[in-house]
């Protein structure tokens, strides 16, 4: 069974054991500035990321979002936002992007069904969570398209839903590389501009 993912520093939770929360647990937790995720049952929990965390965001909403709500592509968003699917109750990725024709998943203030596009940026204490936990759940949950951003390497993993319950081996994106996601064809992303100017680039 999944263990609670908490700093050191951070306070108990409350609520029933591992393996048995539920959404329902979820919306009555504390807005308290960290980010709780259900998979499974299992309750994670992290802190709030850094700056270059956030600045990765922005450029995730500057070169991805606003192209494709310009286009009429579909809607992103970031986190903290709720998204419930099949094991996942919920969970909070950095980006999600749902296409126009998938819109109707997203009422009550949540997404309530699969995304077409999550992308998460690695913090030095989710490395694991990222590319394991959560990789299994999203594919489970048939997300067909997932990519894992690296701060450190700048680098972008990119993953397409095979089968389901499994991703194909990834693809690996730096530099000057570019990337199109099939959920946003007419969107072009350079991964080097993920972190171009940011102030401070310590992961």
């Amino acid at each position: 069974m999944p263990t609670l993912v908490i700093s050191t520093e951070a306070p108990a939770v409350p609520g029933p054991p591992q393996g048995r929360w539920t959404y329902a647990d979820w919306e009555a937790l504390p807005d308290d500035g960290y980010i709780y995720e259900v998979i499974d049952g299992a309750l994670y929990m992290t802190t709030a990321p850094g700056t270059f965390h956030q600045w990765i965001v922005i450029s995730l909403v500057q070169y991805l979002a606003i192209p494709a709500k310009a286009q009429g592509l579909g809607y992103a968003f970031t986190s903290p936002i709720g998204v419930l699917m099949p094991g996942c109750d919920p969970v909070q990725p950095d980006f999600v992007f749902v296409r126009q024709s998938n819109a109707s998943i997203i009422y009550d203030r949540r997404i309530r069904g699969v995304p077409d596009l999550i992308i998460e940026i690695l913090s030095p204490n989710s490395a694991i969570y990222d590319t394991q936990v959560k990789m299994q759940a999203y594919a489970h949950a048939s997300v067909p398209e997932y990519a894992i951003i690296d701060p450190r390497t700048h680098t972008l993993d990119y993953y397409r839903l095979q089968a389901p319950g499994q991703y194909e081996s990834a693809q690996h994106f730096s530099g000057s590389d570019e990337i199109r996601f099939d959920c946003l064809p007419g969107v072009m992303l350079r991964i080097a501009d993920l972190f171009a100017g940011a102030p401070d680039p310590t992961p």
